[in-house]
């Protein structure tokens, strides 16, 4: 038995990682021009982002496996 992706949230993950790596940009941006706060915020909420993509990617696999579902 082959363990995959389930499909009904691997788009779900991309757009999660997908806002998670715009925030990370504005971050590094608000950085290199001296903005402190709103800096540290975008960085902020990037981290959150990460670790929701993460925890829900950790569901659907174990979900997946738990199912028996194979790609």
């Amino acid at each position: 038995m082959r363990i995959g992706y389930p499909t009904h949230n691997y788009k779900a993950h991309i757009t999660m990682l997908s806002w998670t790596l715009t925030f990370l940009v504005i971050a590094i941006i608000a950085a290199v021009l001296g903005f402190g706060g709103i800096a540290g915020t975008a960085a902020g909420i990037a981290k959150i982002l990460f670790v929701i993509s993460l925890i829900l990617l950790v569901i659907s696999l174990l979900s997946g496996v738990i199912r028996g579902r194979s790609s």
